[in-house]
């Protein structure tokens, strides 16, 4: 567990506070570069712009990030979007994620409101697929970013691409008072009343001060996966052939690992998911890459050595199944890293297994969730999935970091133990707890000093059920 003096000691941030003029590390800490060189530089003071028009900010441009800055702008908030990337979506279009996981709980669909409304629009950019499919349904990414484009542009929302948190300016050890964002402008300042988590990493909170956990009791985290797809796929033997998948004991992924001569596909956790995203077009999650997603230098090299990975896997199928991909060839790989773990920051409720288990439903929910406990950890055993039309609550509570008052967590960064965290870090409940996030904000932004533990929850409740959302 970590807390915003101990986790400035690595983020390398001190060159921001000095361009400001304000010394936000504490005096003897050193930032992890420093660490690594033994040397440092002062940036001459400096002034910076400040943007303070903004009721919500929202960070990061995923399907969390997405609903909620499109719930807060449709609760009448100015609600600012800023994504790192050129494109909304996070990993359904940046990442090539090839199909949403379920958003049934086996009977009905049960990610409602803007996740509902999102998911049938991106269906129309699969016509292969049935429509009343409701599990596994393909995604073609291009579409999938238009979608979020127009779904984000028309509630208002304005968006900042190619803009990334540099820094967190405090007002006091629980208040946010400013971001500062790195883009072609160089360094800007924002301000808002209440400001959202949706980096999937937990970024902004975590440099707010907010305290978190990561991996297990070792330290050990989720493998990451580069995605990636292939074109001129023959799609009557692809449909017609072995089932690709590790879940499928005769799937040729076993053969390819004991050949030998792909050694950097993994032979102790075989990942070779796969779904046709389009005419001859193939998209893959298939690949395992052990590294910290918040080191920036480790990402660099999972990239590099992710691209490799999709090249032995074409090479590999190439060879074993010659009918189906003889002549295809990678269309694309991911522009992002798919990682499935880091920061898990802490909220007033931390979800856990055994309400995992119990299908426990709370007071404040706020949505609900079916998925199974997916982890990718080497000797993980999985409890049973759930049965037909059984769910669990998703409450508030854990989307309201500790120690913040006008924060507050959307996504992949929500407050659940090192099990539950591989059920409720996939797209459909990020969606979910989006859209909740950022119709909570506004409620705060209405209070005389915003504080995101004070909101009225059964009047979110209602709004929520307004719009749509199923809960208990």
């Amino acid at each position: 567990m970590n807390n915003r003096r101990e986790f400035l000691k690595t983020a390398g941030l001190a060159t921001v506070a000095v361009a400001m003029g304000q010394n936000v590390m504490a005096a003897g800490t050193k930032s992890a570069v420093e660490k690594s060189t033994g040397k440092s530089l002062t940036l001459s003071k400096k002034k910076i712009s400040v943007d303070d028009q903004w009721d919500v900010i929202v960070v990061g441009g995923g399907p969390g990030g997405c609903t909620a800055a499109i719930s807060a702008a449709r609760e009448g908030a100015k609600t600012l979007l800023i994504e790192a990337m050129g494109q909304l979506g996070g990993m359904g279009t940046s990442g090539m994620i090839p199909a949403w996981c379920p958003f049934s709980d086996k009977e009905k669909i049960i990610y409602r409101g803007l996740a509902e409304k999102i998911f049938t629009e991106s269906k129309k950019g699969v016509p292969h697929e049935r429509a009343n499919k409701l599990d596994w349904v393909c995604i073609n990414p291009e579409h999938l970013m238009s979608v979020y484009d127009k779904f984000v542009t028309e509630s208002g929302v304005k968006v900042l691409f190619f803009s990334r948190l540099a820094s967190v300016e405090m007002s006091a050890n629980d208040t946010i008072d400013a971001l500062i964002v790195a883009n072609k402008a160089g360094l800007t300042a924002f301000k808002a009343k209440v400001y959202i988590d949706a980096t999937g990493d937990g970024d902004l909170a975590a440099w707010a001060g907010a305290s978190f956990k990561r991996g297990n009791e070792d330290g050990v985290e989720q493998s990451s996966t580069l995605c990636f797809s292939f074109a001129n796929v023959d799609t009557y033997n692809y449909v017609n052939g072995p089932d690709l998948r590790p879940n499928n004991k005769n799937s040729p992924i076993y053969d390819i690992i004991r050949s030998g001569k792909y050694p950097l596909l993994d032979p102790s956790n075989p990942l070779l998911c796969n779904n046709l995203i389009g005419p001859d077009a193939v998209g893959f999650n298939a690949g395992h890459l052990e590294l910290d997603s918040t080191d920036p230098y480790a990402v660099s090299q999972g990239m590099i050595t992710g691209r490799q990975i999709a090249a032995q896997h074409l090479e590999a199928l190439k060879e074993y199944q010659p009918k189906t991909f003889g002549g295809s060839f990678i269309v694309r790989t991911a522009s992002v890293l798919g990682a499935r773990e880091s920061r898990r920051i802490e909220g007033d409720y931390t979800f856990t297994i055994e309400d995992w288990k119990q299908r426990k439903s709370f007071e404040d929910e706020i949505g609900r969730n079916s998925y199974c406990i997916d982890v990718h950890k080497v000797g993980f055993v999985s409890p049973p999935d759930y049965k037909k039309g059984e769910s669990h609550g998703i409450p508030y509570r854990c989307l309201t970091p500790k120690g913040l008052k006008n924060v507050l967590t959307a996504g992949r960064c929500i407050s659940t133990d090192e099990d539950t965290f591989g059920s409720l870090r996939v797209m459909p409940p990020c969606l979910v707890t989006g859209e909740a996030a950022g119709m909570a904000a506004v409620h705060a932004t209405k209070q005389s000093k915003p504080d995101v533990h004070k909101v009225d929850v059964q009047l979110l409740r209602k709004r929520l059920k307004e719009e749509g959302q199923y809960f208990l």
